[in-house]
C-alpha cells in the first residue's frame, strides 16, 4: 500500500503519438515521439512492438507516466513510460474516454 502523497508524486498525462518507428535489431521495441503538452515532444521507447505496428500508433492518444527517471534502451534515451494493461500476455494501451476526445488535449493531467 502507498499513501495518497506517494500517488501524487506520479505525473501521469495524456499524450499524442506524433511519430513512431521500429528500432533496428530490436524484437519488441518501438521508438515514439509523443506530445505531452510540453514545448518539445518526448522520445519514449516502449516494448509494444509485438502488439502494435509503428504506423498504427501515429495519432493515438495514450497515457504516459512523465516523471520517470530516463533510461537508455538500445542506445536510445527513453523519457517516460506508456501505460498499458497486461491482458493474456498482451499489452493493451490505456486511453481516455472517447466521449470527451475533443476536450482532452495532449498534456491533460491524469489524477
Amino acid at each position: 500500500m502507498i499513501s495518497y502523497e506517494d500517488f501524487t508524486k506520479l505525473d501521469i498525462r495524456v499524450g499524442k503519438v506524433l511519430d513512431c518507428e521500429e528500432i533496428p535489431k530490436s524484437k519488441n521495441l518501438l521508438k515514439l515521439s509523443v506530445d505531452i503538452g510540453e514545448e518539445n515532444p518526448r522520445i519514449i521507447v516502449s516494448g509494444i512492438k509485438n502488439w502494435y505496428k509503428s504506423d498504427e500508433m501515429i495519432g493515438k492518444h495514450i497515457i504516459v507516466l512523465v516523471n520517470l527517471k530516463p533510461r537508455k534502451m538500445m542506445g536510445i534515451e527513453s523519457n517516460g513510460m506508456i501505460l498499458a494493461a497486461d491482458v493474456d500476455d498482451a499489452a493493451v494501451l490505456l486511453k481516455h474516454d472517447e466521449k470527451y476526445a475533443e476536450k482532452v488535449q495532449p498534456g491533460s493531467i491524469i489524477s
